[in-house]
């Protein structure tokens, strides 16, 4: 075990200790003629006694006087101890040198006691004090225990006065077995307990202030020893050396004291709130600086005095398709990209360049103080293109896109909430046309606001009921007949007119607002779907497409079973289309797929061949059918290759038993050429472009019937 820098001192200054109370005890029997006089000797022992009775008393005002609100029974404990010690010790001193206080009889035997009784006490009140766990106490508890002590020490003093004359006949030296021959036996071995109690409370970790306190109570034995060991009473060298060991004792039960129920609970105070302030600036997962942070320096940087004429640019970068790499590997991966990604960015900075996250898969760099904004746009794409794409995930590499957002101070924005905004409004413009790149423009923010007014007109239009469902049929390749039905969702804007999905779905999944409409399309195409087998038209499947976010909820089972109960379908008249991306979460997905099932729906991979295609999963999860994607379909008589992949995904579909639908189905070539590859069903314009219900009840229905 490695021994820090704090033990190996206390080890040294302990060793030191022993050595020289052996050197002492060495000097004081074999040095016949003392090199030192008498008086000298005497007034080194009195010095040394004044030392450690005023650092007895500082010890106690430590505990009195010093930061009372945040007072601990250590301290107190400590404070009231000495407060009795060091009036022990002055006593001591006083009756030693022929001073009469209180009427005591000045001279050797009554100064002894006074001395013994301090160190028996200290070494008692010492072991006690470490011993007990710590916290902090009241001043009513403050109070009581002053109060006790100078009533206890009251009562000891009186007791020595009435009893004065008698001490004598304890102190004899003729007996091993004499209370100063025990006194000096259990003062040293209390002592050792107590540094043992300390060493195996801290045995974890062992503070300084710890170690302070395990050096002071070595030093009070060694002092200890020195001043009761010799006979007879005299002021040898051993009892001075002693007196001064004492004093040193008592200086470091003073700074013990004072650094574990004062220093270290303030440094540690000093700590946490550093971390606190740490954390409210510096994001969690990269240890970055986060927005708030940015928003401040980036102030700084924005201060138009003595800058006039420089230009400061936030460039905001973003990872395209993060919601897939989560949806495909999980939350840690997604972590280890991000934490990844910022380290890049960070070692890609020059130095004046600042690196922080905002949020998400958002990072933010500051490009301070250029003299031409040109130079800025140049900087960032350069930043941009310095950035490796390649990342490992799940021992496999992948690569990465980003898309980057950039504003410029002061012609972009005229604080920094602008600034910011401008250049987040910037990368996800970018990202919705596929560029890398994008300066902000004015025409960037009207589009952003007709964003937010295009949401915000869907939540009306939700209540308001400007929503509507079209209806595609699905048809047998060898019967030709309708076999099934998509139901599509349109709005009906009351400005804008009809819109089609592409232009206001993307609105509805950043949102949230997919969430209800995806309900309210499951609710209106099932009692479509039951209205129409309760007119008597002979009953088909409707499929509904799920959203990412539907099909994470945890009770999206509950919520179908309650629809379809609601508006009394059968289940297996309906079919949910669920995408590839996401099965990516294996496990998650097939116990979401399986609680479905169990209601007696049927399930389809939407678009399929498009995502992360695996036949682990396809033999795994609970479907029931492949729609192979449109893209494949129209390519089938212009290139070998999407031939080949519509050729490859049927037969591994009849091969696992699944059946197959084609989408996007155009023209009589690409019919004939899916029935040859034993498709079950086709949907596409060949057959018919989505309709409004009655329309589809008209034209493909009463056939059904008929």
């Amino acid at each position: 075990m490695e021994i820090r820098k704090e033990e190996k001192s206390t080890i040294i200054q302990g060793s030191l200790g022993l050595l020289a109370m052996l050197g002492v005890v060495y000097l004081s029997t074999a040095i016949d003629t003392p090199v030192i006089s008498a008086s000298a000797r005497l007034a080194m022992y009195l010095l040394a006694g004044l030392m450690y009775g005023a650092v007895a008393f500082a010890v106690f005002a430590q505990g009195w006087m010093l930061f009372t609100d945040k007072l601990s029974r250590q301290r107190l404990y400590s404070a009231v101890l000495f407060f009795i010690v060091g009036t022990l010790d002055v006593l001591h001193i006083a009756t030693f040198v022929g001073v009469s206080l209180f009427g005591f009889m000045p001279g050797y035997t009554v100064s002894a006691w006074f001395m013994l009784l301090s160190h028996l006490l200290g070494a008692l009140g010492m072991l006690f004090i470490f011993s007990v766990p710590d916290k902090q106490v009241s001043m009513r508890h403050k109070a009581a225990a002053f109060s006790g002590a100078s009533v206890l020490l009251l009562v000891g003093i009186v007791l020595l006065y009435k009893y004065q004359f008698q001490l004598p006949q304890l102190l004899g030296n003729q007996a091993p077995g004499t209370t100063k021959q025990a006194v000096w036996i259990v003062v040293p071995f209390l002592y050792t307990l107590g540094i043992f109690a300390i060493l195996y409370r801290y045995r974890k970790e062992r503070p300084p202030a710890a170690l302070t306190v395990v050096c002071a109570l070595l030093f009070m034995m060694i002092g200890h020893i020195l001043l009761t060991a010799a006979e007879p009473f005299d002021i040898g060298i051993a009892h001075v050396a002693g007196e001064w060991f004492t004093a040193i004792s008592y200086y470091y039960v003073l700074k013990g004291v004072y650094r574990l129920t004062i220093e270290e609970p303030f440094r540690g105070q000093q700590l946490a709130e550093a971390q606190m302030m740490h954390m409210a600036y510096h994001d969690d997962l990269t240890n970055l600086p986060n927005l708030r942070r940015l928003k401040e320096r980036l102030a700084g940087h924005l201060v138009p005095e003595g800058r006039t004429g420089l230009y400061t640019g936030v460039a905001v970068l973003n990872i395209n398709r993060f919601k897939a790499i989560n949806d495909a590997f999980g939350y840690r991966a997604g972590d280890k990209l991000l934490t990844d990604l910022g380290a890049r960015v960070s070692r890609r900075c020059l130095p004046e360049e600042g690196v922080y996250r905002m949020g998400e898969d958002e990072f933010a760099v500051t490009i301070p103080e250029y003299s031409d904004p040109r130079a800025i746009e140049i900087r960032a794409l350069q930043l941009l293109k310095s950035i490796h794409p390649a990342v490992t995930i799940e021992n496999t590499e992948y690569h990465i896109s980003l898309s980057m957002g950039l504003s410029i101070y002061p012609l972009d924005g005229q604080n920094v909430e602008q600034i910011i905004q401008n250049a987040d409004m910037a990368v996800h413009n970018g990202k919705e046309q596929g560029l890398e790149f994008v300066r902000y423009t004015a025409a960037i923010k009207n589009q952003t606001q007709s964003r937010i007014e295009l949401e915000n007109d869907m939540r009306k239009g939700l209540e308001r009921e400007e929503f509507f469902l079209e209806f595609q049929p699905q048809v047998s390749l060898d019967s030709g007949r309708v076999v099934g039905m998509e139901a599509l969702v349109r709005w009906n804007h009351p400005r804008r007119g009809v819109l089609s999905p592409g232009e206001f779905i993307p609105v509805a999944e950043d949102s949230g607002l997919i969430v209800p409409l995806g309900e309210w399309v499951l609710r209106t195409a099932c009692s479509y779907n039951k209205k129409w087998q309760d007119d008597g038209y002979t009953p088909i499947c409707v499929s509904v497409n799920l959203s990412m976010r539907q099909f994470r909820q945890h009770n999206l089972a509950d919520k179908v079973d309650c629809i379809l109960q609601e508006v009394g379908l059968e289940a297996k008249y309906l079919e949910l289309e669920v995408t590839e991306s996401m099965t990516f979460d294996i496990d998650t997905a097939f116990e979401q797929l399986q609680r479905l099932k169990r209601l007696g729906v049927h399930i389809s991979i939407d678009d399929f061949g498009t995502g992360y295609s695996s036949l682990y999963y396809l033999k795994t999860l609970p479907i029931d059918r492949l729609k192979i994607d449109r893209s494949f379909v129209k390519e089938v008589m212009l290139d070998g290759s999407g031939a080949a992949i519509v050729s490859t995904i049927a037969m591994m579909a009849h091969h696992l038993q699944l059946k197959v639908t084609a989408e996007g189905v155009e023209n009589e070539e690409q019919l004939e050429f899916l029935k040859l590859q034993n498709c079950h069903e086709g949907q596409g314009y060949l057959f018919s472009k989505p309709v409004p219900a009655g329309l589809f009840e008209r034209r493909f229905l009463t056939r059904i019937a008929g």
